[in-house]
């Protein structure tokens, strides 16, 4: 099963999610996709993860992209699962402390707040160090606007890594790496 965890102000209709849900259910495996809202806050957003883990009937990957990368680094390391990340956030106390206050979802243009004290809860589920990097694969574009690629790498050393030349933010070779992340999940051969 994966446990897609999506990015900051983002929802489950980003096409990164959506695009993988697709492959995923041309391949028969569509009921092994999971992608929810998260909340703003962090603490409710690992415990709505946590539900779905405890939940699932098939070993789960987990796949996050950006603060959902920072999440899955989270969850798999308290739970000796698997994570596929995508230009991940490394350090989100620090690379989202400047976005407290009043936000909007880029999907849903509904507004939120993300309060200062989820800044102090992103700071408490920092994996300073993997204990199983060989668990972890790293997608990460150099022309990532948002987060500097080279965090990633040093933080994910020793886990298997695709860092791609050019691209942004939203990781522009998405399709090209679908079947890479079922492969890694064991969902494909």
């Amino acid at each position: 099963m994966i446990v897609y965890l999506h990015g900051f102000r983002s929802s489950p209709q980003s096409s990164k999610a959506q695009r993988l849900k697709a492959r995923m259910a041309s391949r028969g495996l569509g009921q092994l996709f999971w992608c929810g809202q998260l909340p703003p806050s962090p603490r409710d957003a690992i415990a709505l993860a946590e539900r779905q883990i405890a939940a699932a009937v098939t070993p789960v990957t987990l796949v996050g992209s950006s603060l959902g990368g920072y999440y899955a680094t989270h969850l798999a390391e308290k739970h000796g699962l698997r994570a596929a990340l995508v230009n991940p956030a490394v350090v989100a106390h620090l690379s989202l402390a400047e976005f407290a206050g009043p936000q909007t979802n880029l999907y849903s243009g509904e507004t939120f707040d993300f309060k200062p004290e989820y800044i102090d809860a992103l700071r408490a589920i920092e994996v300073p160090r993997m204990s199983r990097p060989q668990d972890f694969l790293l997608l990460a574009e150099t022309g990532d606007e948002v987060l500097d690629y080279r965090q990633a790498v040093a933080k994910y050393a020793g886990a298997r890594q695709i860092v791609l030349e050019g691209g942004d933010h939203s990781f522009t070779r998405w399709d090209d790496y679908l079947n890479t992340i079922l492969e890694f999940a064991g969902l494909i051969q």
